[in-house]
């Protein structure tokens, strides 16, 4: 059956292959925009339809989305409907998008407080992202992209949330990624880093001396939520220029705030029970 295998083959590559993988993701979120708006569920003869693809490419391709859980298929009609992985994948997205929200009136504050870039980042996997930003009113401002990674060892915002994490966890971690050392200053050796990070929690402010950047300096403070859980992690950047030592202790003190007042608006109520990585 050379069409078949033909097929098999196109949809193997297009999962593993470069240039195929990018046209396996566009057809796989054709696939979920169809077996997600049929309410009843969609078998594989009409999906195929749908979306356009020879049937057998389809079937794999679903196959791995079933894989993966973001597909479910019933085991006796055999027609497919959304899985779990993507309500969970959803959820977070929403959680997300509720906690940008809650904060953005406190980064706005936080810029016009410092004068300078306020943002707020969560921690994902190995990395911590920037999942909002407030541009500062200084005349000259760094640049920064809603979505970047950060390496949590080398940055203010990645050193507060791990500072959230049990020792064990911690150690755990810390053995998981590579210290690298991205600029003269980066901290690479991993007692000093697990002492950074520990006084970054007892202190409730973390601060990276252009650790990640050596033009930029950079302050952070938890974000709990009203489990007591730390969430996210909100901060200012600026050139090590305008944010001198000496201002340290001034710009501290309102980034600390606005943690508290983000914390405070998703329900935290600061008590002495230990608090718990989100």
């Amino acid at each position: 059956m050379p069409k078949v295998k033909s097929a098999e083959a196109e949809a193997d590559a297009a999962i593993v292959g470069a240039t195929g993988g990018v046209q396996s993701l566009h057809r796989a979120m054709a696939i979920l925009q169809s077996v997600a708006r049929a309410r009843q569920g969609i078998g594989l003869a009409e999906l195929s339809k749908e979306v356009g693809l020879h049937s057998s490419t389809t079937f794999h391709l679903a196959k791995t989305l079933v894989t993966l859980g973001l597909m479910r298929q019933e085991p006796d009609s055999k027609r497919y409907r959304v899985g779990p992985r993507l309500f969970s994948l959803a959820s977070g997205a929403l959680d997300e998008l509720e906690l940008l929200n809650a904060a953005t009136p406190y980064l706005t504050a936080l810029a016009g407080e410092t004068g300078e870039n306020s943002h707020i980042a969560v921690r994902a996997g190995r990395e911590v992202v920037i999942i909002g930003k407030c541009d500062g009113t200084a005349s000259i401002r760094l640049a920064e992209r809603i979505g970047a990674a950060r390496p949590p060892h080398a940055t203010a915002i990645g050193k507060i949330l791990l500072s959230a994490l049990p020792d064990p966890q911690l150690d755990a971690f810390l053995r998981s990624i590579s210290l690298t050392p991205i600029t003269p200053k980066t901290i690479v050796d991993g007692d000093l880093l697990r002492a950074a990070i520990r006084e970054a929690g007892q202190n409730a402010i973390a601060f990276d001396d252009g650790e990640f950047d050596p033009d930029v300096r950079c302050l952070a403070a938890p974000v709990f939520d009203f489990r007591n859980r730390m969430i996210a992690a909100v901060g200012i950047s600026a050139p090590v220029w305008r944010l001198s030592l000496s201002r340290i202790g001034e710009i501290s003190a309102l980034v600390q705030q606005a943690g508290r007042d983000l914390s405070a608006q998703l329900g935290h109520v600061p008590d002495s029970t230990k608090l718990t990585a989100g």
